[in-house]
């Protein structure tokens, strides 16, 4: 393995790419400064954790903790306020009433009606929910359950990144984004698979940047209401992803 110092310039890219993934998928209040610097603590700490093996590479092990690092700061620093969090919830339970009553995802009308808005005002509550991600770390704890999973360090303690890999959650993850329509689980492949920004998302979805951003969030809250009609115990109801990243 290389030297500490060696891995330090090696892998800085990596933290840079990392963070920029993850601050398109959030508010604009929040610095890629702060996700850099974070993820450089995440990439230190996996420098000094990793033990060489072929089952374990370096890279896969400290892209795991960079991004840790990252959404730990994230967390530590609450960025998502609390009128966002409130209108996903409310996006959400209508998403799931309406489900139940239709047996079908419904539609952006269907939804409005169902908030009691018009559907430029359901609209605008989709624009103010843009940030909330499918799972947050919060997501991995019950609500006043104390939180160690960023001290584990014992093979039995696993980390919300296990968890987030454990067959059952990814499971549960694809038959949701299944679920999906069509055209919302297209936006999702085209963002999350293919990696485009929300101008070459709109380009081929043939709509507006302010509209993908309605459409993912969307998205999102569908995906997080299958979660919970799958009762996924694991996922509280405060509303805390994102954008794995």
């Amino acid at each position: 393995m290389p030297s500490n110092d060696d891995n330090l310039l090696h892998y800085t890219p990596l933290v840079r790419k990392l963070a920029l993934q993850l601050l398109a998928r959030l508010p604009a209040s929040v610095q890629l400064d702060d996700l850099i610097q974070a993820g450089m603590i995440g990439l230190l700490d996996a420098m000094r954790r990793y033990q060489e093996s072929p089952e374990a590479q370096f890279e896969t092990y400290a892209t795991a903790r960079i991004r840790g690092a990252m959404l730990d700061e994230l967390r530590s620093q609450d960025w998502l306020p609390r009128s966002v969090r409130n209108k996903s919830r409310k996006i959400e339970g209508a998403i799931q009433k309406q489900e139940q009553a239709r047996m079908r995802p419904p539609s952006e009308s269907e939804v409005a009606a169902e908030l009691g808005v018009s559907l430029i005002e359901y609209r605008e509550m989709l624009n103010d929910a843009h940030g909330v991600q499918i799972l947050h770390y919060e997501d991995f704890n019950r609500e006043g359950e104390q939180e160690t999973w960023h001290d584990a360090s014992a093979a039995d303690q696993a980390t919300p990144l296990d968890a987030l890999l454990a067959g059952d959650l990814r499971q549960a993850l694809i038959d949701a984004i299944g679920a999906l329509p069509e055209r919302e689980k297209l936006l999702m492949s085209l963002c999350y698979e293919e990696g485009l920004n929300l101008k070459e998302i709109g380009a081929v979805l043939g709509v507006t940047e302010a509209r993908v951003c309605q459409l993912r969030s969307q998205a999102v809250a569908r995906i997080r209401t299958h979660l919970k009609d799958r009762a996924w115990q694991n996922l509280p109801s405060e509303l805390h992803l994102a954008q794995v990243a």
